[in-house]
């Protein structure tokens, strides 16, 4: 980029974002690379610079025109280190992408500029009993693929799980499928360590470890360009896929409590479905009668004995059983679940939209049955039970019917006034989706390793709140 170039780039005053120049002569900043690869070509481009932030009617529209200038895919940390070089001494703004699978345009371009696909650093650069070296790009399903074949396998994974990258789940993910047994990803020991290049004067490669890393943890790529990391196992079980219809809502969701509590049931998955969600899914809907309340499960094959001995308990009925080996074939019964759920049912009528919320520990669910009788069927319940802090409780993706921008917000307030935490999935703001605060180690951490604000430009509050106060004071 030309010094005049660099004089010309544009800023926003109301969020502090530094544009990158509508002068710049973006073939000859691909040349700066070298042998890395680029990729220039428009529909390319605008295709990698976005995620699923169409699941919300507020993002599409806010993200809508958003991308980058220039693509680059690099192979080696080396090749990352000559990236931020390039684009640190230009000044110009870099996103990094995994597989664009989040659904909350965390990894969109706010600022134009260069993203940097990380896809093809997907080693699995060893492997030892309860934890793995992988490279940021390596998909979640083909890690398991290497780690299995000595009995151990990721601890939890997002729906995404065949086309999701490790370090996208890390730099933007919570939890998911295995939550139930290890809680999210900001818990204490599901992250060992990471290595991340900075965009300092002179980039360099930081090697974080134990509570460290959770300063780039869930960061949205605003913190460093994660490279590496090193992930805890847990051992392979022979999982069996089970559905249990129930017929009413309410009862399946104190079976999901139950089985959740049990903890002599080993368990991967339970997620629980009010009528009509069911019926948005058409690969399983032989096992799913129309009406019906439906619990989606991953259990051990060891435990379907007391799982069926629960099943009766609770008046349900079994109609789908899979053991290991066919589970392992046809459709996969995690994919039904989490935000795959809002996936089938937009699919259907794109006029559905959703909520994330976890409500407070109660074993007699009665927060739940109380938001589940008020909004009816204008708030659709899906349930996820997640490990918290020891306890099992019910996050949930419910489904909105979506009318306007202000109902939405207050059917969030609603939940927020009644005692409900909501992570919003209406926004790209980091603080504002499900920290609520200014994170104060994360900021001091960015103001470190990213002085130039470069890393994902507008999408921490913290820094841009900060970098308006120092201009204008």
């Amino acid at each position: 980029m030309k010094p005049s170039d660099q004089a010309s780039a544009q800023t926003t005053a109301q969020s502090g974002i530094q544009l990158a120049s509508q002068s710049t002569d973006w073939q000859a900043f691909a040349d700066r690379f070298g042998t890395i690869e680029t990729i220039l070509d428009p529909s390319q481009v605008a295709k990698l610079s976005k995620d699923y932030y169409h699941f919300s009617p507020i993002l599409a529209e806010q993200l809508k025109d958003k991308v980058g200038n220039l693509v680059v895919r690099p192979k080696t940390e080396a090749e990352v280190l000559k990236v931020a070089k390039v684009c640190v001494d230009s000044k110009v703004p870099l996103t990094v992408r995994g597989a664009g699978t989040g659904n909350y345009g965390q990894a969109i371009p706010l600022a134009g500029g260069v993203i940097v696909d990380l896809s093809a650093m997907n080693a699995v650069k060893w492997v030892k009993p309860g934890q793995a070296c992988v490279e940021a790009g390596a998909k979640l399903a083909a890690i398991d693929r290497v780690t299995r074949l000595q009995g151990w396998e990721i601890r939890m994974f997002p729906s995404t799980y065949r086309t999701a990258t490790i370090g996208g789940f890390i730099g933007g993910g919570s939890g998911g499928i295995g939550s139930v047994m290890y809680g999210q990803l900001r818990d204490r020991g599901n992250l060992q360590s990471v290595r991340v290049v900075t965009l300092e004067d002179t980039p360099r490669v930081l090697e974080l470890r134990g509570g460290d890393v959770q300063q780039v943890s869930h960061a949205y790529g605003t913190n460093g360009i994660i490279t590496e990391l090193e992930i805890p196992l847990g051992p392979v079980y022979p999982w069996a896929d089970v559905i249990v219809v129930f017929d009413d809502f309410m009862r399946a969701a104190h079976f999901g409590q139950a089985l959740g509590d049990a903890d002599g049931i080993i368990k991967k998955l339970i997620s629980i479905h009010a009528w009509p969600i069911p019926s948005y899914f058409a690969a399983l809907k032989d096992a799913l009668p129309e009406g019906k309340a439906a619990a989606l499960l991953i259990v051990s094959e060891a435990d379907l004995l007391a799982l069926g001995e629960l099943i009766k308990e609770y008046e349900g009925t079994l109609t789908y059983q899979k053991d290991a080996q066919a589970a392992s074939k046809g459709a996969a019964l995690g994919e039904f679940t989490w935000n795959h759920t809002t996936l089938h049912a937009r699919n259907v009528d794109e006029r559905w939209t959703y909520l994330q919320t976890v409500f407070p520990y109660d074993p007699d669910l009665q927060l739940l049955q109380h938001m589940y009788e008020h909004f009816g069927d204008e708030v659709v319940m899906h349930l996820e039970y997640i490990r918290v802090q020891g306890n099992i409780l019910p996050a949930a993706l419910q489904l909105v019917r979506y009318s306007t921008a202000e109902r939405l917000n207050e059917i969030i307030r609603y939940h927020e006034e009644n005692g409900a935490f909501i992570a919003n999935p209406h926004t790209y703001i980091l603080e504002d989706g499900g920290r609520k605060t200014i994170d104060e180690k994360q900021l001091k951490f960015k103001e470190k390793v990213d002085p130039h604000g470069l890393l994902n430009p507008g999408k921490m509050r913290g820094w841009s709140e900060r970098h308006l106060q120092r201009r204008f004071s």
